[in-house]
């Protein structure tokens, strides 16, 4: 009886310590932030700057008297990162939340401005704040990781950009008639690889330099297919393999997981991945499935039986897809690299 009441006294608490939060929404842009306080109602414009990100917390406890706050916004890349680092140094609980998850929990809305955007995400916090997961940002050597990856990326495009133009333009135009124009579009294109082999010697040698990353790297990258790049991907949206619970969580979050379309006997089609995805995680698990698929002698069996049973290659590749990811976390969970035990067999 006695731990019943305690039991109900501690609901008790939380249920007033809920009761008492206020929600905020932010909404961040390049050069503003627009807050919003639901309960109060009050709404302040303030520079996206961190000199400023001290005077928003004291606007805050001073609409709200000192009560506990709960500050949602969305995450735009770098124009968010700044917010949130200070806030999790000042031990605030916050939300990074994606802006389509926030669009779609809306329902039909009409009109669209700083202000409304900043509520919308504060009465979203409010309506969700049971399902929220609040926000730890990864390790400062992730986020390294992260930025050098973008990077690489974007230059990588770049790169392709000028050898397609290159392409392009020997079919009209011989070396001899323009040697000056080839000649830029070779120190260029030679300037750009340059580059690329210096961000991926920078990524080699912070994994190099972590033993957590390192660790989890060697094994990931004795998967057939998971290269470099593969491999420090996975490694940086998974958190190091502590974001996701398993691997069907990060197969989801890729696109390569299948979800079914059915509804009473009229509609029933085959079961498909979403576009809801992270699509550069998907494209290189391709580039994965599809170099797995010709030097995994096990993955390559199953993909020409698979072929010769008539099924579609895509679906194939993508089952390959999935069995990489879940060779990988399984890998880094056991903590030991892959072994093709089908060579030990008799």
């Amino acid at each position: 009886k006695t731990a019943s009441v305690e039991s109900n006294l501690l609901l008790t608490k939380i249920l007033c310590i809920m009761q008492s939060e206020v929600h905020v929404g932010i909404d961040v842009s390049k050069f503003t932030l627009d807050v919003f306080i639901l309960e109060v109602g009050s709404h302040r414009r303030f520079k996206n700057d961190s000199n400023d990100f001290p005077t928003i917390l004291q606007w805050i406890e001073k609409c709200t008297k000192r009560q506990s706050a709960f500050i949602c916004f969305e995450h735009t890349g770098v124009y968010s990162m700044a917010l949130a680092a200070f806030l999790e140094s000042q031990h605030i609980v916050f939300a990074m939340v994606s802006p389509l998850e926030i669009k779609r929990s809306m329902g039909i809305v009409r009109g669209k401005n700083d202000v409304v955007d900043s509520k919308r995400i504060a009465e979203y916090a409010s309506r969700f704040r049971d399902k929220i997961v609040v926000t730890k940002l990864p390790a400062k050597d992730i986020t390294r990781l992260h930025f050098l990856l973008t990077l690489r990326d974007k230059t990588a495009r770049t790169l392709s950009g000028y050898i397609m133009a290159v392409n392009e333009v020997q079919r009209g135009i011989g070396h001899e008639e323009l040697p000056e124009l080839f000649a830029s579009y070779d120190a260029i294109i030679t300037a750009l690889k340059s580059e690329i082999k210096k961000i991926e010697a920078a990524i080699k040698h912070i994994i190099n330099t972590n033993p957590d990353l390192k660790t989890s790297f060697k094994l990931v990258t004795s998967l057939k297919g998971v290269s470099l790049i593969v491999g420090t991907y996975m490694i940086v949206y998974t958190c190091n393999f502590t974001k996701f619970a398993n691997w069907r969580k990060f197969a989801c979050y890729c696109g390569i997981a299948p979800f079914g379309h059915q509804s009473g006997i009229s509609v029933k089609g085959p079961a498909q991945v979403s576009p809801i995805a992270n699509k550069q995680l998907k494209r290189l698990l391709h580039l994965a499935a599809v170099s797995a698929a010709s030097h995994d002698p096990e993955l390559r069996e199953y993909y020409i039986r698979r072929q010769s049973e008539g099924k579609s290659k895509m679906s194939t590749l993508n089952i390959i897809r999935n069995k990489i990811v879940a060779r990988a976390f399984a890998i880094v969970k056991r903590g030991t690299p892959y072994v093709n035990i089908r060579q030990y067999a008799a």
